[in-house]
């Protein structure tokens, strides 16, 4: 049953309830999320962003998930903030009953890094700097099986990435099919640590020293590392492949290889050498799945329906070779 949604009217005496705020507050319902509703709430004392789950996501489709993704995200968030307190905030509050987390909220100089990127100001040190957040995030999963016991349950994983990504582009193209299926069964069977899930450039601040936070921890799972190194390496080859500028493709290709030498220099688990097709199908996905992208133009997507035919039928393309 779905928990009575918050909003301006209601929040303040709801941080109140839970003992969170006192006195006056500003309010103000922050956007860009599809699958919550988010509201920063601001005292003398405190300055905070409440989040909670929505029962059916903010898309074209229909795409209805799991509230309890609150509950994982703040247990998920808890964690890997005590990893690298530095690039994730800090939680204050879990609702269960109500799915609904607090949050410390970030410097308010912040930015976006997938809006970063799409106006043009493209940093690859930030990729590189992901790369060694990701690699240490990993590296903690696979050294503790009790926090890998604590994140098995993965029907959040098949709701809102297997499901609306993998099996929605394998139905729309059936000789792409066969080679789809045995990616889902690597991501849905080897499972060896902690993964994200969700590892997305909307979900990444950039604070004003251009060290990245990430943000959007609901499809925390125990599962297989290259999803995560796959699903940020799609967002960047569909920037790559959106624009036309010499000099922005080649920031982000830098920034492509940054993250995956970063990553492989720091983890001590290797790369699947499925890297370069996952990347390419998630890639796809963001054209054809559930939940596509809005800054492609049709020469753009042809782009990426084009390269990424070509990853996927040929299992023997390199990961470079997509960002060239």
């Amino acid at each position: 049953m779905s928990a009575p949604l918050l909003d301006e009217t209601s929040v303040v005496s709801y941080l109140q309830s839970r003992g969170l705020i006192s006195g006056k507050a500003e309010v103000e319902t922050l956007t860009g999320g599809v699958s919550c509703v988010v509201i920063a709430v601001k005292t003398k004392d405190q300055n905070l962003v409440l989040k909670q789950a929505l029962p059916e996501l903010k898309v074209a489709t229909l795409w209805q998930a799991d509230q309890r993704r609150a509950i994982v995200e703040a247990k998920a968030m808890e964690l890997l903030h005590s990893i690298t307190p530095l690039s994730v905030p800090e939680l204050i509050d879990l609702d269960e009953a109500n799915f609904t987390l607090t949050m410390q909220r970030l410097p308010e100089d912040c930015t976006n890094w997938k809006v970063d990127m799409l106006a043009g100001t493209i940093h690859p040190t930030i990729a590189g700097e992901l790369g060694g957040i990701l690699a240490a995030w990993h590296n903690f999963g696979v050294a503790n099986k009790s926090a890998r016991d604590g994140f098995m349950e993965d029907s959040l994983f098949e709701q809102l990435r297997v499901t609306p990504f993998y099996r929605a582009v394998a139905q729309k193209n059936t000789d792409l099919a066969p080679r789809i299926n045995e990616l889902i069964d690597e991501i849905t069977t080897q499972k060896t640590t902690l993964v994200h899930g969700d590892f997305s450039p909307k979900n990444i601040m950039i604070t004003s020293e251009l060290s990245p936070v990430v943000l959007d921890f609901e499809v925390m799972h125990t599962g297989n590392p290259v999803f995560d190194l796959a699903f940020l390496s799609a967002h960047l080859l569909c920037k790559y492949l959106r624009t036309t500028d010499q000099r922005q493709r080649d920031l982000l290709a830098q920034s492509a290889t940054n993250f995956i030498t970063s990553y492989h220099d720091n983890a001590q688990i290797g790369i699947s050498k499925n890297l370069p097709t996952h990347a390419a199908l998630i890639a796809r996905a963001r054209v054809e799945g559930v939940s596509q992208v809005n800054y492609l133009d049709e020469a753009a997507k042809t782009r990426v329906l084009d390269i990424t035919s070509k990853a996927l039928s040929n299992s023997q393309m390199t990961f470079e070779e997509l960002f060239s």
